[in-house]
Formats: C-alpha cells, sequence, structure tokens
C-alpha cells in the first residue's frame, strides 16, 4: 500500500555497512593495508587510526608490551564491528586487535573507515576505538627499563 501524501512514509532502514576485517590476531597489522581495504568508489573520506606501543607511561620508560586475551576476544571483536556496521553511516570498515609481545612502535590497534563524508568517518572511527577499548578482554603487561613489569587493564 502506498502512503497517501498526508501520511509520512517510513524512512528506510540504513545500509549496513561492509565489515572487511574484524579480528584479534598475533600477526603484525598493517592500517595501511586495512586503508586500502576499506577503499570504496563512493567514499569521499578514509580515516584510520593506529595504536602504537609508546615508549612511556607516565614517568616510567617502556621497552614493550605483553597483550593477552580472553578466547572470545575475536568474537567480541567481531561482534562490535557488526554493531558499528549495523548502523550504517558508513561504507566499509575494518578493526583488528594484535596479541602476543610487542616492541615499542608496533601497532597494537588498527582500525579503518570509509565514508560518503568526513565527519562520519571521523566519528565512527572514534567510536569503534572507544568500543574496543571498552569491550574488547585484552590485558596489557608493560615492561620497563629496568626489568618490571606491571598488568594493567585488569579487573
Amino acid at each position: 500500500m502506498t502512503p497517501s501524501p498526508d501520511q509520512p512514509s517510513r524512512p528506510l532502514p540504513a545500509p549496513t555497512a561492509r565489515v572487511v576485517r574484524a579480528e584479534v590476531t598475533e600477526a603484525p597489522i598493517s592500517v595501511t593495508e586495512l586503508a586500502d581495504a576499506v577503499q570504496d568508489a563512493a567514499a569521499g573520506a578514509v580515516v584510520t587510526f593506529e595504536g602504537v606501543v609508546r615508549n612511556h607511561d607516565a614517568e616510567r620508560a617502556v621497552t614493550g608490551i605483553g597483550y593477552s586475551c580472553h578466547p572470545t576476544a575475536g568474537q567480541v571483536v567481531e561482534q562490535i564491528a557488526q554493531d558499528v556496521a549495523q548502523r550504517g553511516r558508513v561504507r566499509a570498515l575494518g578493526v583488528v586487535h594484535r596479541v602476543g609481545d610487542l616492541s615499542v612502535g608496533e601497532a597494537a590497534l588498527a582500525v579503518a573507515v570509509s565514508s560518503d563524508h568526513r565527519a562520519e568517518a571521523f566519528a565512527v572511527c572514534s567510536q569503534i576505538v572507544e568500543e574496543v577499548k571498552e569491550r574488547l578482554p585484552v590485558w596489557k603487561r608493560q615492561t620497563f627499563t629496568d626489568g618490571s613489569s606491571q598488568w594493567s587493564n585488569i579487573a
């Protein structure tokens, strides 16, 4: 039945974004490869985030981080990607978190988003990063230059 002119039509549901990659891996990750994977001819913006191991935490020098995860971490990152994709604000997205021992400068988290416009791409990329930080069951053990270590992100 066609709506009459005095009855507003229902808006069509937003199309689901394409999820090109959503995983937890022990392999090195490349934000450049992820950005290439989310390319879309209709997108006017590709925004990326690369979370890297830094050489300090507050006043202490860091040599590396060991990331450990719960066995469900892969499913959780897939669910985060699907949740964001269902909102339909972007064309494509990818999110990868690395586990294992990482040195200073190595990527621990990569996110890439393509969208018609930059505002949506920036907003969704930021949203994915925040949801990963909040929902992903990953813990880190920082190693300091004095040989000591400290766990964080543990409930």
